[in-house]
């Protein structure tokens, strides 16, 4: 049985990741606000890298999260073509390909300052007949699961960009979904399962992957439209894509 629930794990991972967070330039440390980069996040990069999935993955959708950025630096390194959104999804869906990054700017590309000079603004139309499919989907997380749910945070947004790329046919229920962040944000506590939460195939920390122990399928619920917070149709474009789509029946 889990030790704690909810609330007290994130109580204790807070007490934790303090200890070796570093700092966002807007949030500092209010972890409400952001997924937190920390000591130790360039070994994930590393040990997610050296993955078979990734090895054999062309196309990785890879969130905008802090600790993610040794990640995105090694994917434009390795001539990955690489989906993101930016912070909020305010502005939508970005594609980076191969040779869009000139040769020496790998690492500044993979700040969301600096990606924004180099990546190109899709709609999720665009990038079902521009590239198909999505061959893995990685997210930092502030707070998981040995069985492969997310917490923490709150705002749900890598649960949209999941619903989002599903609706139209990118991501499936085959798509292996990695979860990232410190070994201390790691936890075996009791959280409930909403039916759009997406669960995780793999956990990777700065000391190992972890092969979740799922016992739920991912979503394919799609946007549960009554669920969203107030503002977040009128301020994520894609929602209203989809929508519309959904409205037309040509998703």
């Amino acid at each position: 049985m889990p030790k704690y629930n909810a609330e007290e794990a994130r109580e204790i991972i807070r007490d934790r990741i303090i200890q070796v967070a570093r700092p966002d330039s807007r949030f500092c440390f209010d972890f409400a606000e952001f997924i937190t980069d920390y000591i130790g996040s360039e070994k994930c990069a590393k040990l997610l890298a050296e993955t078979k999935i990734y090895k054999k993955a062309e196309v990785i959708f890879i969130t905008p999260d802090n600790n993610l950025e040794k990640l995105r630096e090694r994917a434009f390194l390795d001539r990955k073509t690489v989906i993101m959104t930016n912070y909020g999804i305010t502005r939508g869906f970005f594609l980076i390909r191969p040779g869009d990054i000139p040769e020496g700017k790998e690492e500044v590309a993979s700040l969301l300052d600096g990606i924004d000079r180099y990546w190109n603004h899709k709609t999720l139309k665009e990038l079902k007949e521009e590239v198909k499919r999505i061959d893995m989907m990685v997210t930092g997380a502030s707070a998981m699961t040995p069985g492969g749910l997310r917490f923490g945070k709150g705002h749900g947004f890598f649960d949209l960009e999941w619903a989002m790329t599903r609706s139209f046919g990118l991501v499936d229920e085959s798509t292996p979904v990695f979860g990232v962040g410190h070994s201390c944000q790691v936890m075996d506590a009791d959280v409930a399962r909403e039916e759009f939460d997406t669960v995780m195939d793999y956990i990777v920390t700065e000391k190992e992957i972890i092969a979740t122990d799922r016992k739920v399928k991912k979503p394919d619920c799609g946007i549960v439209w009554e669920k969203l917070a107030p503002g977040m149709f009128e301020s994520i474009p894609p929602l209203r894509e989809v929508k519309e789509a959904t409205q037309d029946d040509t998703i």
